[in-house]
């Protein structure tokens, strides 16, 4: 159960960090994303990426 949880962390860091740069216009994919230029999508991959944050630290105790 602890790994399932560890994984759905990365998982969830990682879509976020996704989200954080399209949001902000560094990641420029897919090109016709409606999320790229967008701040609040860079607002909720940061929010996205902290619980993922926290599904690490909870999945590695």
């Amino acid at each position: 159960m602890r790994t399932l949880v560890a994984i759905l962390g990365v998982l969830a860091l990682l879509m976020g960090l996704l989200w954080i740069g399209q949001g902000t216009g560094y990641i420029h994919w897919p090109a016709s994303s409606f999320m790229l230029d967008q701040r609040i999508w860079a607002v909720w991959g940061a929010l996205l990426a902290v619980a993922g944050i926290v599904l690490i630290r909870i999945g590695r105790r």
